[in-house]
């Protein structure tokens, strides 16, 4: 009777353990369920809350672009046949014989940087709803446009006031050069166009109101001055 009992009171024991552990796994599941549910609506809030932030701070982002005045319009404006040129009296360097690895890598340099400045300088005429040339110049008198001191000796005729431009006669001179006086040609009048370059780009600098073209501004002095060292050195060697 004593080992019936025993068996039994074992049975009642055993039944009540996994009754327990039963209990125990169904509430776990109800605990990984909860939170599952709980993460979802979460994680959903921040899927819609990100594209909200992210369209918050791209009007910023244009505000701060669309930001110009005067002298940023006419930095641009003018900067841009000036580059212009460059490009041109690059792409001229780029067909002759009989010139030097140095220059030609140079003129490579000059138009590949040059190129992709015109084409941004353009979108910021068109994104600021200013036309890519000047609307009579600075006959108004107005300071904003005047930037006749932008450069070295500049010569006389509608760009003039763009520094280091070259005539339409000096142009005609390079491209028919060859060899030494085709280098000598394009070192001396690429560095008075950086001169020139630079002194508009230092305009910008002290006058400008857009951070982008601020920012290009003075990219253009470091790049351009840099670029005039070479040139001498290049000069001095011929």
């Amino acid at each position: 009777m004593k080992h019936y009992l025993s068996l039994a009171a074992l049975s009642l024991a055993t039944g009540l353990t996994l009754s327990g552990c039963g209990t125990d796994s169904g509430s776990t599941t109800s605990t990984d369920t909860t939170s599952t549910e709980a993460a979802a609506p979460a994680s959903s809030a921040a899927a819609e809350t990100s594209p909200s932030a992210d369209a918050s701070a791209t009007p910023s982002a244009d505000a701060v672009s669309e930001e110009h005045n005067d002298a940023d319009v006419m930095f641009a404006q003018m900067m841009i046949p000036h580059h212009q040129q460059a490009v041109e009296m690059s792409d001229m360097m780029l067909t002759k014989d009989g010139i030097s690895p140095e220059i030609t890598d140079l003129a490579t340099k000059i138009k590949d940087a040059q190129g992709p400045e015109i084409e941004t300088m353009t979108g910021w005429l068109e994104a600021w709803g200013e036309p890519m040339e000047p609307e009579g110049g600075s006959d108004d008198g107005s300071e904003g446009h005047d930037m006749g001191n932008m450069g070295s000796d500049s010569d006389a005729g509608s760009m003039g006031s763009m520094g280091g431009m070259m005539s339409e006669d000096q142009m005609s001179d390079l491209e028919s050069a060859e060899g030494t006086e085709a280098s000598r040609l394009f070192l001396e009048s690429m560095t008075a166009h950086h001169e020139g370059a630079i002194g508009m780009a230092q305009t910008e600098i002290n006058d400008g109101e857009n951070p982008e073209a601020i920012e290009l501004a003075e990219t253009i002095v470091d790049t351009q001055q840099a670029e005039i060292d070479q040139m001498k050195e290049l000069l001095a060697g011929l």
